[in-house]
């Protein structure tokens, strides 16, 4: 867990800074600071999600996980939880909304490639290098989304901790299914995601993105079944 821990850290630390720096940022820049952002999230998305090799498997995950979500309404308990801390800590005259930088933050932080593969690498095997990269340019990410989203963005460190400590604790259950090109599929949908994010960022939709999280894991039942029917 020393990675996911550092990650966490990490997250809080460039929030911090962020924060510091928003204060010397004027407010009609955020908008605009905030749509260069989301374009760079959109690069991501669109490059990690090429690693997948396997569409119709990308296409029934995608299917599966989002009617799990919606069941589960994961979206709406993510809100709940941002809701609650933006009632707390939200000061008067806030352009932005403290759950729309926890729900932003969160689902960028831990939707990613290096998120899946690095916890993966830290539960199998002890090795935490890949997490530690990851929290590196974590601390760039968060200052420059909490520069121009506020302080719901260090919030996000608790979904980082529970969402990446989860797949360490996990991942000694899971590795016979673990193969390549499982991770490349589990990868290529969380790419989607990133997607999905970048596009509401944008303002062009209002996607539910939590509720299509469970579609990441779907690749883990789903390619030894085409691999069997192959």
């Amino acid at each position: 867990m020393l990675g996911v821990i550092v990650n966490t850290i990490a997250v809080v630390l460039g929030s911090a800074v962020g924060l510091a720096a928003k204060k010397a940022i004027p407010k009609e820049w955020t908008d605009f600071i905030l749509k260069g952002i989301a374009l760079c999230v959109l690069y991501i998305g669109i490059e990690g999600s090429m690693q997948g090799q396997n569409t119709l498997i990308m296409i029934i995950s995608m299917a599966i996980g989002s009617v799990i979500g919606a069941a589960l309404d994961l979206d709406r308990h993510l809100n709940n939880f941002a809701e609650k801390l933006e009632n707390k800590f939200k000061k008067p005259g806030e352009k932005t909304t403290i759950a729309e930088g926890f729900i932003s933050a969160s689902l960028l932080f831990c939707v990613g490639a290096m998120t899946i593969v690095g916890s993966l690498q830290a539960g199998l095997l002890g090795d935490n290098q890949m997490l530690y990269t990851k929290a590196t340019l974590d601390v760039i990410s968060s200052i420059i989304f909490a520069a121009s989203l506020g302080i719901g963005v260090m919030f996000a460190a608790v979904f980082v901790f529970v969402f990446q400590g989860a797949i360490v604790m996990l991942a000694q259950f899971v590795e016979p299914f673990l193969e390549e090109a499982v991770i490349a599929e589990m990868t290529c949908v969380g790419s989607l995601l990133i997607i999905a994010l970048s596009l509401n960022m944008l303002g062009i939709t209002k996607l539910k993105v939590m509720n299509y999280t469970p579609a990441i894991f779907m690749p883990i039942i789903l390619c030894p079944i085409v691999q069997l029917i192959g």
